[in-house]
């Protein structure tokens, strides 16, 4: 199943080349992308208000700007590239994964599992290491089931639960679940990002697995002893005599073990929420109409999503159409001139095209072979080529507003994603072990190890 991706993408990567030249670097191109930053970012800070600039107008007035740009190109040709993106099969799997999550949410919680789920944790661990504990649990569920999106959509109405049982901002809580999330995109052997670094550099897994292991679980061990400290003295408000249904317990049991065993996500969320269904129609939480009326609701909560997404994506690909990521490009591969300078330049070339394409998996497969011949050229060992893409990739997707898994947690939340940035200690934490790990050449390796070895 995984490997069906990379299928997908060759096919969407020769669409492209059989629509359009040979892209030149153009700087100018990536205006709409400043546009969109500056609109969504700027506002914020300007007004100090997450949500004084929808992050659909934002993107709607950047699209706009992308597509009035490059007056030598056709307009209708220009609406065509935009459409090819935003119908992207990754883009729809998103919007599905988006849609399914909003719907199993919305019927675990009608049914009270979530506060069935959050009532048993504060009953086994005090409210000080309750997110403690689901940063770890993300990082086992994520470490187990290779996709970051799947653990968010499972754990985040937990997250919520919690913050509101116990006075946790729920931007913290919800940041725990996130950077337990990308800690399997990091380290994984299923993950989608794992996968597409070994092959790119052409190392081994369980090479590329050992370099980020040491590299990473630093960063994990110092963001859960931060988030310790900031949840220190915490007390749950949650009446001592309130109890929880088991039986409300089971959907997510199920989907997490589900999840775990490796069920594709899209299975994974049809039955949770079919399974939360069932568990509402037989303990008469609702009637059959009642549970579409609830799975209507939840789809519905997450269609602002979906328009950002597809928005998103159609921008992004006009900007590449038109040059923008390649300018980007030109300009990294340019500035190598050592070992250590072209980790550096892959490190970088991980974290614009993550900038420029917000999908972890798209950036490693459109930088891997440029990767691969930047450490061909300066002697970089491609276990570390690897451990960099990944390293660097998922750490800028974990703090991207406008990436998929802030949007899907904020989503479930109701709030802005913005809100999440503050509290994105593991990425960051991730980002500052990379460089590191460059700066002192850690670890050094004796000899390189390959695929055919």
């Amino acid at each position: 199943m995984k490997w069906a991706f990379f299928d997908c993408y060759k096919l969407y990567k020769q669409g492209v080349s059989v629509m359009e030249k040979e892209i030149k670097g153009n700087g100018f191109a990536l205006i709409p992308l400043g546009i969109f930053i500056l609109l969504f970012i700027g506002t914020a800070v300007v007004t100090k208000d997450f949500y004084s600039m929808p992050v659909v107008l934002a993107s709607l007035i950047a699209a706009g700007v992308a597509l009035a740009m490059n007056r030598k190109e056709n307009f209708m040709k220009k609406v065509e590239v935009f459409c090819r993106g935003a119908g992207n099969s990754n883009i729809i799997l998103m919007i599905l994964v988006f849609l399914l999550a909003g719907a199993f949410a919305e019927t675990a919680k009608k049914i009270g599992a979530v506060d069935s789920i959050v009532n048993l944790g504060i009953s086994l661990l005090p409210a000080s290491l309750l997110v403690v504990g689901l940063f770890l649990i993300g990082c086992f569920i994520s470490i187990s089931m290779g996709t970051s999106m799947g653990t968010i959509v499972a754990l985040a109405p937990i997250g919520i639960g919690i913050a509101e049982q116990t006075g946790i901002s729920v931007a913290l809580t919800l940041s725990a679940v996130i950077g337990g999330a990308m800690f399997g995109d990091n380290l994984s052997m299923i993950s989608d990002t794992t996968i597409a670094a070994v092959r790119t550099q052409n190392t081994k897994m369980k090479d590329k697995f050992k370099v980020n292991f040491f590299i990473v679980l630093p960063a994990a061990i110092i963001t859960a002893i931060i988030y310790g400290f900031l949840t220190m003295g915490e007390k749950a408000a949650i009446d001592g005599g309130k109890s929880f249904e088991f039986i409300t317990v089971l959907p997510y049991l199920g989907v997490l073990i589900a999840a775990i065993v490796g069920v594709n996500v899209l299975i994974v969320l049809v039955s949770g929420t079919l399974f939360a269904g069932v568990v509402g129609l037989f303990n008469g939480t609702f009637g059959v109409s009642g549970l579409v009326s609830t799975v209507t609701d939840g789809i519905k909560g997450m269609e602002d999503l979906a328009m950002i997404a597809l928005i998103i994506g159609g921008m992004i690909e006009v900007i590449r159409y038109n040059g923008g990521v390649q300018y980007v490009l030109d300009k990294i591969l340019n500035r190598v001139k050592s070992r250590k300078g072209a980790e550096f330049g892959i490190a970088g070339l991980a974290t614009i095209l993550d900038l420029s394409t917000a999908n972890n998996t798209i950036s490693i497969i459109m930088g891997g072979p440029l990767a691969k011949n930047i450490s061909l050229e300066y002697h970089v060992d491609a276990r570390k080529s690897a451990s960099i893409l990944d390293i660097f990739s998922g750490s800028v997707q974990g703090m991207l507003p406008y990436g998929a898994q802030l949007l899907a947690a904020a989503g479930l939340a109701s709030i802005s994603p913005l809100a999440l940035i503050p509290y994105s200690i593991y990425p960051l934490l991730t980002a500052v072990a990379g460089i590191i790990a460059i700066s002192i050449n850690y670890p050094s390796f004796r000899k390189e190890t390959t695929v055919e070895e």
